[in-house]
């Protein structure tokens, strides 16, 4: 499905946080730039965190014999 918008695809955020890593960690940003840069990388983190917590969330719905939604509890894998 192609996007209307705008906005970034997981994929296309997940590589622009990698291209602030390496920045970040090449060391030779100045201080400023390297603060909007980390600002930046936090946001693009919480974002792809919150898009990975909604697909897991519809992945483990599961329809029960009424046809309804319900979230999916898989037994303890520990007993």
């Amino acid at each position: 499905m192609k996007q209307m918008n705008n906005e970034k695809n997981f994929e296309q955020q997940l590589q622009e946080l990698e291209q602030i890593v390496n920045n970040l960690e090449k060391g030779n940003v100045p201080l400023e730039e390297a603060m909007a840069q980390f600002k930046a990388g936090i946001d693009l983190s919480n974002t792809l965190q919150k898009t990975l917590n909604d697909a897991e969330e519809t992945l483990t719905k599961v329809i029960n014999s009424n046809g309804e939604e319900e979230i999916y509890e898989r037994a303890d894998d520990n007993e």
